[in-house]
């Protein structure tokens, strides 16, 4: 009997060293991260993509940014009591850029696509996205039946999530990406293409800046998208702080308050 205990003992010892070797180190796996950088340098970086109107815009005639990202991102450099340096981006460059360790954060309303969740991890969501066309008054195309049609140009920013939307989403039509510092909206005010495929800050743009400009809403929500911060893999502790900044700022209506500024307040994520 005593034999059979000692026998019990043994094998729920082994299953606990076990258990031991696998959650152990949870705790212990990690020992550098951007957040403690950036509180002991002060010194926050943030990527941004300086065309995108009412998110991260850089204004020509001022040369000043604002923005709910800049608003946001100021925030964030506030809560870590840190200097906020903003670094030049893209939808096209920015993973390229947080593997570089050229920011900490990406900040610019950036589509949470799985594609793009193999190179960089995503914050919880703060914004839902989806896509709307603009087009010009008298042009070819005056309803949403009229985009998917042979002969028909639509342009969209090269690297964005909603590239790749439209290119699976048109059959007929041919789509064009826009490389900046060449623009969808001067490809259509050209006459080069037919339309662009744009998200909500950008139809606001269109119609503030041109008066030929109309939007044209699909007839149902076209692929919605989560929309968070992207940062480098691998480090869940800078993670949870800005997972953790996030939810702080909808619960103390920071992010409803800065996103009515910008009329964005429809497109908060719950």
């Amino acid at each position: 009997m005593l034999l059979k205990s000692k026998l019990v003992i043994a094998r729920w010892m082994a299953v606990g060293l076990t258990v031991g070797l696998f959650t152990a180190p949870a705790s212990a796996q990690q020992t550098q991260s951007r957040l403690f950088e950036v509180t002991k340098n002060r010194k926050l970086r943030v990527c941004m993509y300086p065309l995108y109107y009412a998110i991260s815009f850089r204004n020509p005639k001022t040369n000043e940014l604002s923005g709910l990202d800049i608003d946001l991102a100021k925030e964030l450099a506030a809560e870590l009591g840190a200097e906020l340096q903003f670094v030049e981006s893209s939808f096209g460059t920015f993973v390229a850029d947080l593997q570089a360790n050229k920011c900490e954060i990406g900040m610019f309303a950036l589509g949470a696509t799985l594609k793009r969740a193999q190179a960089v991890e995503f914050s919880k969501p703060y914004m839902l996205a989806s896509v709307y066309a603009v087009t010009k008054i008298g042009g070819k195309v005056k309803v949403w039946a009229d985009l998917d049609q042979p002969g028909i140009k639509i342009a969209v920013l090269l690297g964005s999530y909603i590239e790749n939307v439209a290119k699976g989403y048109f059959k007929q039509a041919t789509i064009a990406s826009i490389q900046p510092p060449t623009t969808r909206e001067a490809e259509l005010s050209a006459g080069r293409v037919d339309a662009i495929m744009v998200d909500y800050p950008t139809v606001l743009r269109a119609k503030e800046e041109f008066d030929w400009a109309v939007s044209i809403d699909p007839p149902e929500r076209l692929a919605p998208t989560l929309v968070g911060y992207a940062i480098s893999p691998g480090d869940q502790i800078w993670l949870n702080y800005v997972n953790l900044f996030i939810d702080t700022i909808k619960l103390d209506n920071r992010l409803l308050t800065i996103a009515k500024k910008y009329k964005l307040d429809g497109s908060i994520a719950p």
